[in-house]
């Protein structure tokens, strides 16, 4: 069993989060949902937690009012197999008040960050051949959305 989850605060909008990223994500699924009483502090009935499970990773969704704002010093990290993969989730995380960033990162409508990042992209970075190496690196660096066939074309571009 895992120790350590992810705990992210919401104003009010944790349980909508909670169903959205479900539906992004396969393995994904809402495990359960705490609600506020009379006692407060937020209105009688409404989500206080939400647990889910983003592909056996267990995340915690707190409507805890707008004390606290989401920041890029934290994100999540999707790890793609091809570049379908990669617009899929790009598109579905950005929809709806997202915002495309730089390098694969993206905020979704939430203000949370992700890392859409395809499986070549290490492979691109870590070559062998640092030439290579240097020329996919400078290619990731003016795109937002990563496209594997040009990372993969600047790499072997002389």
């Amino acid at each position: 069993m895992l120790k350590i989850t992810p705990f992210l605060w919401f104003d009010t909008q944790a349980e909508e989060a909670a169903n959205l990223y479900v539906s992004i994500f396969p393995n994904a699924k809402v495990t359960s949902v705490s609600r506020y009483s009379e006692a407060g502090p937020g209105p009688a009935g409404s989500a206080m937690t939400v647990q889910i499970e983003l592909d056996g990773l267990p995340v915690t969704l707190l409507n805890g009012g707008p004390v606290f704002k989401p920041t890029e010093a934290f994100s999540f990290s999707v790890t793609c197999e091809d570049q379908a993969e990669v617009d899929r989730y790009w598109a579905a995380l950005t929809a709806d008040g997202g915002e495309e960033s730089q390098c694969g990162w993206l905020k979704d409508r939430y203000g949370f960050s992700w890392q859409i990042v395809p499986r070549a992209l290490p492979e691109l970075l870590g070559d062998p051949d640092r030439a290579k190496a240097r020329r996919a690196m400078q290619a990731m660096l003016q795109m937002k959305k990563l496209d594997v066939a040009k990372l993969r074309e600047a790499a072997e571009v002389a």
